[in-house]
């Protein structure tokens, strides 16, 4: 049988192509947009067979599907690299039922993130796109994150020969525990700088460096190229589709649901690539009712949802879940341009009144059309994600992290006032390790007013490992006293300069 072969083009030019190597490669589309694939394969396989395979077994199905132009021995090569013994785990992701939902866990990789899941095998598909093209310029990640996505990609990327990484975050926008992982990362290709300002103003200064043609005259004279490791590349996502599938296979394996049944899935998030991840896998076959999105207090994709009207001139909103402080959710692009009818144009006219004017209405059409996917969306307040931690333990003895309390909160708004009692998975992306401060204080908010602040994070995460009965990870134990390798803090108009001077441009 003939393979169904994926080309990608971009959401803003329906002439700009690639294939999957490519559009790893380039990371972003040479007109700003972001590759999607010209179509959906449809799984086909019984989801009976599915539950008996191993993650590594539906990683090489799913990823053959959308990644065509890569042989099946160079796909075993990059996903046998990437999950192995990293994981703290075999089965690399696990299922926990807890207060009334199944929490998908994706924290059991080297940084106890969720990111870990797809930026574990991204430097494998990444330099064997290259040699797949001839490319033998050095590849430089060029990455805004909002936490977990700069250590993950770090730690994939050091010391990978033919690569650099250059990871900026918001200095004073991040957890304790997640400044200190990045900035103690060795490796000699890495580079950490902090920025003066938040998320989105990394994010929006890299894409201009993407696309800035002075400096990419620059980058090939040297022999560089410029790629990322954000959810905007292909090869990003294509690897979050996976837990999807496995997780339902799971729930078959584990007598939950029979085959064919379908699940809900509530997804915390604020750049929109892992619930995207989510709607991909429904589009490709996996049997999924609805999609609920759900936002800390920087709620512009609830409001989305709500109103059709994207508006990021708002008040933004630093929370304990960090990782989610957005306000401008890239991969909200591959989810207008499907729900526009694949319109470049449409598609390409929105993001441009975005850059401008911070805000844009769809259409009626476009609205139902997202309906029609499933998509429901709400918000949990700060208040109400420390009620959340407090109430899973209280009922249930599982401790969650802040990211993973806005999705669990949601999902039980959601089911009250929808009665939808359809199994749900509560996507859970970090370790509570990760964010002890925000989780020891909602568990045992009598600390707060004994002066929690005097606490040091190495006595919290005692007292964590206290309460939860759980071990302290490793990546954990490796930062408490790891030596600070970077400690660079920019403007953000200065940012560019920093690449340049870092590289030697």
């Amino acid at each position: 049988m003939e393979k169904d072969q994926i080309i990608y083009q971009s959401t803003r030019s329906g002439h700009l192509t690639a294939t999957a190597s490519e559009a790893i490669l380039q990371g972003i589309a040479p007109d700003g947009g972001l590759y999607v694939p010209d179509h959906f394969p449809e799984y086909t396989d019984s989801f009976e067979h599915l539950a008996n395979q191993s993650y590594q077994q539906v990683a090489l199905k799913i990823m053959s599907m959308l990644l065509t132009d890569f042989t099946e021995e160079e796909l075993k090569h990059c996903i046998s690299c990437a999950y192995d013994s990293k994981f703290d785990i075999p089965q690399i992701t696990r299922l926990k039922e807890a207060g009334g939902a199944w929490y998908l866990e994706l924290f059991h990789g080297a940084t106890i993130a969720f990111k870990d899941m797809a930026l574990s095998i991204l430097p494998h598909l990444m330099t064997t796109a290259a040699k797949k093209n001839g490319v033998t310029d050095e590849i430089v990640i060029l990455t805004a994150t909002s936490g977990d996505t700069g250590k993950a990609a770090m730690a994939g990327f050091a010391d990978v020969p033919g690569t650099r990484i250059i990871v900026f975050y918001p200095k004073g926008g991040v957890s304790t525990i997640q400044e200190k992982q990045m900035v103690t990362q060795p490796g000699e290709n890495v580079h950490v700088v902090g920025i003066r300002g938040n998320f989105d103003d990394a994010q929006t200064a890299v894409k201009k460096i993407f696309a800035d043609k002075a400096i990419q005259e620059r980058m090939e004279k040297s022999g560089k190229r410029f790629s990322s490791a954000n959810s905007i590349n292909i090869g990003r996502l294509v690897p979050q589709i996976v837990y999807y599938f496995y997780a339902y296979g799971q729930l078959v394996k584990e007598g939950k649901i029979p085959a064919g049944f379908r699940i809900n899935i509530c997804v915390p998030t604020g750049n929109f690539g892992n619930l995207l991840a989510a709607f991909y896998a429904k589009m490709m076959g996996l049997p999924v009712e609805n999609l609920i999105c759900a936002s800390n207090e920087n709620r512009v994709l609830t409001d989305f949802f709500h109103t059709g009207e994207y508006n990021r001139n708002r008040e933004f909103k630093l929370t304990s879940s960090p990782s989610m402080d957005i306000l401008v959710s890239s991969n909200l692009e591959r989810l207008i341009y499907e729900s526009a009818d694949l319109h470049t144009q449409m598609t390409s006219t929105f993001m441009d009144q975005l850059s401008k004017e911070g805000s844009y209405q769809i259409s009626e059409e476009m609205r139902a059309d997202m309906k029609e996917y499933g998509f429901y969306a709400y918000y949990a307040t700060e208040k109400q994600t420390a009620e959340e931690i407090r109430r899973v333990w209280q009922e249930s003895g599982y401790v969650i992290d802040p990211h993973t309390a806005v999705a669990s909160s949601v999902y039980h708004r959601y089911r009250n006032e929808i009665e939808d009692q359809e199994k749900t998975l509560v996507v859970s992306t970090a370790s509570p390790y990760k964010f002890v401060r925000s989780v020891v204080t909602a568990i045992r908010p009598e600390l707060a007013q004994k002066g929690e602040a005097q606490l040091s994070d190495d006595q919290l995460i005692d007292m964590l490992h206290e309460i939860s009965g759980v071990g302290i990870p490793k990546a954990i134990l490796e930062v408490q006293h790891a030596l600070i390798r970077h400690d660079t803090v920019v403007d953000v108009p200065d940012m560019e300069g920093e690449v340049a001077k870092w590289l030697g441009l």
